[in-house]
């Protein structure tokens, strides 16, 4: 396989995976934004465009941190490379250099989609989010059941799959991150709303009940996201299952090498040591120190895993 054709499939499960993610970070923020701390207008915004790492970019066009014009830059701009917009866009042009690579139903879906958001306004977001977002994410659940219904189980799904379980942890990471820093100095009782809130967005509070039935504590909401083994948005997951797609590339002996060994080695360390970390970790300040050094290490990987198999110019916009 060519290392532009790997790297093009690579970021389309990560550019999809982002679109639903983006999706679901401002759900959480719409499902928060009531405490107290959220009435002043400009920090409300500003904590969801610091969440999704764009302050510099955002400020480049906007003076302050109004509702419409921050839906307008992270969902709609294609300006702006990390919008769920981009994101849509960026993975259709990909899938379409790889069309006689990929089934029909992917390219139909993902074109379908990014012509969707073409269509769309501040207008339509606005008069209705929580409809808006909900639509972003059934979109993005048809493109995954059609990759996962209709592809053959060779290296092009294994990258394919491989970004978008990097990406699915990196972005739990931050949905994580975004409600612990807005936790600092709460009541209890405000934390388990905020973390209650988190459970939702990413569609896991009945698999939570099942787990610990009434035993809501923050501590149980974090340890469920961040280290249960059958939860599919979980951290821990993610790298098991990104361990195992990366393990089950096929390459030839020209391909393979040190690269390849050490992208394995770094996704296993990262996994073992979800695999063995203690419930105490997730408690208190400590549960910051985990997710600052969670999100590095994604950011980590996903730079040797270029470095292993991309060329170097890319194909990501």
């Amino acid at each position: 396989m060519l290392n532009r054709n790997a790297e093009a499939l690579f970021w389309i499960g990560r550019y999809i995976e982002r679109a639903e993610n983006h999706a679901r970070l401002i759900d959480v923020h719409y499902h928060i934004q009531q405490e107290e701390d959220f009435q002043a207008e400009g920090h409300k915004w500003s904590r969801l465009i610091d969440a999704l790492g764009v302050r510099n970019e955002y400020l480049q066009q906007f003076e302050s941190f109004a509702e419409q014009d921050v839906l307008s830059f992270i969902t709609l701009d294609l300006g702006n490379a990390n919008s769920l917009f981009s994101c849509v866009h960026q993975a259709r042009n990909n899938l379409r250099t790889l069309r006689q690579h990929l089934p029909s139903e992917l390219w139909d879906i993902a074109n379908g989609f990014n012509l969707w958001l073409g269509e769309q306004s501040v207008a339509d977001i606005m008069s209705g989010p929580h409809q808006f977002y909900q639509q972003v994410k059934e979109r993005a659940a048809m493109f995954l059941g059609a990759e996962q219904s209709v592809m053959l189980r060779g290296n092009e799904w294994h990258f394919i799959e491989s970004g978008r379980f990097l990406e699915r942890a990196e972005n739990t990471t931050r949905i994580l991150q975004a409600v612990t820093v807005s936790c600092k100095s709460k009541e209890i009782n405000s934390i388990y709303t905020q973390l209650q809130a988190v459970l939702k967005s990413v569609s896991g509070y009945q698999a939570f009940r099942r787990y610990y039935a009434d035993d809501m504590s923050p501590e149980c909401i974090l340890e469920f996201l961040i280290v249960n083994a059958y939860f599919p948005r979980s951290i821990r997951f993610s790298f098991h299952k990104l361990e195992e797609h990366l393990a089950k590339l096929q390459l030839d002996s020209s391909e393979k090498g040190s690269g390849h060994e050490k992208v394995i080695r770094q996704a296993g360390k990262i996994k073992a040591d979800l695999d063995y970390m203690e419930k105490e970790e997730m408690s208190g300040d400590l549960v910051d120190d985990v997710l600052n050094t969670l999100k590095i290490s994604c950011q980590r990987l996903g730079k040797t895993m270029e470095g292993a198999f991309f060329r170097r110019e890319g194909v990501r916009v």
